[in-house]
């Protein structure tokens, strides 16, 4: 089988074209960062009939997720590069719904990609409590759970530790993915992320839209405005609207092309 290793500001998946029988094993297998390729996870880029493209997102656990911000970017630059398309505005098909995208080219290659991800929805802040700590957080859908918490030190926060607590507290019954965010000005954020399913990841592009939105929702920061959400891996650009419609903008670059048994 073959695969392209891509990131998107750290946040890296292998994209393969096609869609296996199982995925949910290939992904945990060829996922491992020490026996496999190393990953977040995989991402399986196929024919829509509703889209010009599928894609389908595991996980580095193989638990199936609905979307993927930095990975979508990725999968844009996949098919554009490699001849599959040569439009530079896509849809894409995801358990998330229809996404669109708007690739930026140099050279005959994708550099950045803009995504249209949908409205974010906001709910009222929670109260949960963790290892007897009362954490405050906003629960916000990008068509996957995120609970967003606002802290003063990001860098302080202990996130192997209570980002997994969190992830599987009761609260949340499917798990949810868990961002902290610092506010720097009314247009740049610092945020950290565990992701379900992943752990640890330089970067979440659906975690970002949470953050961006939930910091929109507080008076953080403004409505129509290019927030900067500083990743581990990068930063991300993203635009929220009074609607909480949100476009996310970023860089998707490939690391290596692959073979594997399978």
């Amino acid at each position: 089988m073959h695969f392209t290793k891509m990131h998107g500001l750290g946040n890296d998946y292998l994209y393969v074209y096609g869609e296996p029988k199982n995925p949910e094993e290939l992904s945990i297998r060829l996922s491992e960062r020490h026996f496999g390729a190393g990953s977040d996870g995989m991402i399986w880029i196929s024919h829509s009939d509703i889209a010009d493209f599928k894609m389908r997102i595991f996980n580095a656990d193989g638990s199936e997720a609905r979307m993927c911000g930095n990975g979508i970017r990725c999968v844009g630059k996949y098919v554009y590069d490699k001849g599959y398309t040569d439009k530079n505005h896509l849809t894409i098909e995801t358990l998330s719904g229809i996404k669109t995208l708007d690739l930026k080219t140099e050279n005959g290659k994708v550099i950045s990609v803009s995504v249209d991800m949908g409205n974010a929805e906001i709910s009222e802040d929670i109260i949960i409590n963790v290892d007897n700590e009362k954490i405050t957080g906003t629960p916000v859908s990008m068509g996957n759970p995120h609970f967003v918490i606002f802290v003063s030190d990001v860098e302080s926060v202990p996130l192997e530790k209570i980002g997994s607590a969190i992830e599987h507290h009761e609260a949340f019954p499917d798990g949810v993915n868990v961002e902290f965010v610092q506010v720097i000005d009314k247009s740049t954020v610092r945020m950290r992320v565990w992701e379900r399913g992943s752990g640890i990841t330089m970067a979440c592009g659906t975690g970002a839209c949470a953050s961006a939105s939930a910091a929109v929702s507080k008076n953080h920061c403004n409505y129509n405005d290019d927030i900067s959400v500083i990743l581990d891996g990068g930063t991300l650009k993203i635009d929220v609207a009074s609607d909480y419609r949100i476009i996310m903008t970023g860089p998707a670059e490939t690391i290596y092309e692959g073979e594997v048994e399978v």
